[in-house]
């Protein structure tokens, strides 16, 4: 339809909408860790969290999207890495209220909950803890970010790319807002889950296909796409 392949149009949906789900869920993570610091700490850590947030997807980008073009082992392990990524993000939508109004709390450095402090009931921390905390946890959340939007564009490399460009844009201009949008509208970080997961089983399949033969199953696995790789 008006000269769009419905497949790439369902990659970049796919992919716009993991970019959503998870550069909110990448500024829950860094307000938590940044939570308990003085407020002109908390600012700072929470500007180093965004900045190696965003520096860490670009490097990534480069090395995963190559390795993952090899096809194969690499696929498998791909896909096992976002089943990985579904229970992380299982477990963070299970969190509790207390902790993520302290989160959004020390990303909006405002009163929230009117209790007079700005994420006063969490930890105390030095800024070193803090950014420590923060930089492992990115590590993880890019890794996990750049793989769920390789395996969501499929072929497409455009869908790719405008992809990670746009987790990139997003981690660096409106990270807290989406936080606060997920925080909001609860169900818009569950579909991204669902997605991921989708997205998670497809890139198996197609990983275990080069080795074995696996009959067709619509939406999720073609022999001929697997043997492509």
């Amino acid at each position: 339809m008006f000269g769009i392949d419905s497949s790439f149009l369902s990659s970049l949906l796919q992919v716009i909408f993991i970019d959503l789900v998870l550069a909110g869920d990448n500024a829950v993570v860094i307000g938590l860790a940044a939570a308990g610091l003085a407020s002109d700490l908390r600012r700072k850590a929470i500007l180093i969290g965004i900045l190696a947030a965003t520096g860490l997807r670009i490097i990534f980008a480069l090395i995963t999207t190559e390795l993952l073009s090899l096809g194969g082992g690499l696929l498998v392990a791909g896909g096992a890495l976002l089943f990985w990524v579904c229970w992380k993000m299982y477990r963070e939508l299970s969190v509790s209220h207390q902790d993520e109004v302290e989160a959004h709390e020390a990303l909006d450095n405002a009163d929230i909950n009117a209790d007079g402090r700005v994420a006063g009931k969490a930890p105390k921390k030095t800024l070193r803890q803090a950014v420590t905390q923060i930089v492992i946890a990115d590590v993880s959340m890019s890794l996990d970010n750049v793989l769920a939007v390789a395996g969501a564009a499929q072929h497409h490399i455009e869908a790719m790319v405008f992809g990670l460009a746009l987790s990139v844009v997003l981690m660096g201009v409106a990270a807290s807002f989406i936080a606060r949008l997920l925080h909001k509208f609860r169900w818009i970080a569950w579909v991204g889950l669902i997605i991921i997961l989708f997205v998670a089983v497809r890139m198996l399949l197609e990983g275990v296909g080069s080795f074995v033969a696996i009959p067709e199953i619509p939406f999720l696995y073609t022999p001929h796409v697997a043997a492509a790789h």
